[in-house]
């Protein structure tokens, strides 16, 4: 999924990736092949989005675009601690599939984590690339690496076929969804995505002052949390996807009427009439990337394997990951427009977003995070916005989450004993996680500077980011 912003014009760009055409509920009974193995792999779509981004907006060579991807492939890079730590952490995962594939590819001789400071070469992962680079990027589809995965699919009971792989569409350019929050203009993505999430949270915050919500007073996070709720079970009560049916029309969600209306339904108590159960939508373990130029294009991708290293299984000699984007369905509701079937898109949270000032283009920023990826946005945004920080110290902050029923998700030793305790009193459940956890996304944002020339960029501490730029 992503925002552009080229030649003065904003387009949301809608690249699902796809359920094989053998995708039937009764494969996934067994919950497992959700979330590892074979069965686990949606139809990969980020190389069709980059390939059609560059057909249609692009001037650069191919070549060129795909070159830095195989020098890191061949080269290699230094193992962080981060990544020692995911590894470390699905270790288990990665052996319990039989073909040992991913384990083969992304553990240190197929059997323990690599340490801090080994460097990890893809030398598969190069050859695929290289052939990528010649060839373009339909040879994926529909040539000799196409070839590659549908017999490692037939080797290994996989789901994905030929025909998935020849028939993925293009991706759709659809119409940008556009609001207010004080002074800036946000656009975002439409659904099938949860743009609608993000521009009503922040519609509902408009209701806040900016002095209120940067005070740091205990019932500020209240407020807070319970936006958090309302916003994203409005979305969970009503799924969208135009692929399967129309339903209400999405402007009513966001009109400043009904975000008013939603304001003012949050009281000095927690709202003990939203469910107590919270939906589960899978992993956070997404990469957003956000980039704009001196001609004042921008362009904002978040992609995804879903969990950390996927499926676990990897493309035998060809070097990657498979994703496990199946476990993003829905299982048990027929009715649901996410329902598991052939040929399907799965839900998604991503919501990048293009932020203008006075019209002119400002900021491109995203996340991952799952559920997460609209109160780690609106935090952010907000600490810009209301509380006047420049983004290198918004991205510092510490973050908070309140899922729907009412547990509050705080990064530990950034809030005040009595933040703390007022919302215990106030009924919600409080969750600590580690500081920088992953729990609470990654922003990837550049700016481009408003009293000066150039542009600023951050990238996530939470994790492995890096922000750059190039003369």
């Amino acid at each position: 999924m992503g925002i552009i912003h080229i030649d003065g014009k904003s387009y949301a760009i809608d690249g699902s990736s796809r359920s094989p055409s053998l995708a039937h509920s009764s494969v996934y009974a067994n919950k497992k092949n959700r979330r590892l193995g074979y069965k686990a792999t949606t139809v990969p779509s980020t190389l069709a989005v980059v390939g059609f981004l560059h057909e249609r907006y692009g001037k650069l060579e191919w070549q060129k675009i795909v070159a830095p991807s195989v020098h890191i492939a061949k080269k290699g890079y230094k193992i962080t601690q981060l990544q020692h730590n995911l590894q470390e952490r699905e270790q288990g995962n990665f052996l319990s599939i039989k073909s040992k594939s991913g384990a083969k590819y992304f553990l240190k001789d197929g059997l323990v984590p690599y340490d801090v400071g080994d460097r990890f070469i893809q030398e598969d992962l190069a050859e695929t690339l290289d052939i990528i680079s010649e060839y373009g990027y339909r040879v994926f589809y529909q040539g000799e690496i196409a070839k590659k995965i549908v017999q490692d699919m037939k080797n290994n009971q996989g789901l994905i076929q030929a025909e998935d792989l020849a028939y993925i569409p293009e991706p759709l350019v659809r119409k940008p969804i556009i609001r207010k929050y004080r002074h800036v203009s946000v656009v975002t993505l439409p659904p099938p995505a949860a743009g609608i999430t993000l521009l009503l949270t922040l519609m509902m915050l408009n209701h806040l002052p900016s002095k209120f919500l940067r005070s740091s007073k205990p019932s500020s996070y209240h407020f807070v949390a319970e936006t958090f709720r309302k916003a994203f079970l409005h979305r969970v009560q009503r799924p969208f996807n135009r692929h399967t049916y129309n339903q209400i029309e999405e402007k009513i969600h966001l009109q400043r009427s009904f975000a008013k209306q939603m304001s003012t339904s949050i009281h000095n108590s927690m709202d003990a009439t939203l469910p107590m159960i919270d939906p589960d939508f899978g992993g956070e373990d997404t990469t957003h990337l956000s980039t704009m130029d001196s001609e004042g294009n921008a362009v904002g991708i978040t992609q995804s394997v879903e969990l950390a290293y996927g499926s676990k299984a990897a493309a035998d000699g060809l070097g990657f990951l498979y994703n496990n984007y199946m476990s993003a369905f829905e299982f048990t509701n027929p009715n649901h427009p996410f329902y598991i079937r052939p040929n399907a898109i799965p839900w998604t949270s991503v919501s990048p977003a293009l932020i203008f000032n006075n019209s002119k283009l400002w900021m491109v920023l995203g996340s991952p995070g799952s559920q997460r990826i609209f109160s780690t946005v609106t935090q952010f945004l907000s600490r810009m916005i209301d509380g006047d920080l420049p983004m290198s110290d918004a991205i510092e902050k510490p973050r908070f989450h309140c899922s729907i029923n009412g547990t509050v998700s705080i990064e530990d030793g950034g809030f005040r004993t009595e933040i703390v305790d007022y919302l215990k009193e106030m009924g919600y459940d409080i969750s600590v996680k580690d500081r920088y956890s992953f729990y609470h996304g990654a922003i990837h944002a550049v700016m481009k500077c408003q009293t000066g020339e150039g542009f600023q960029g951050v990238a996530e501490v939470r994790r492995d980011g890096t922000a750059e730029g190039l003369n």
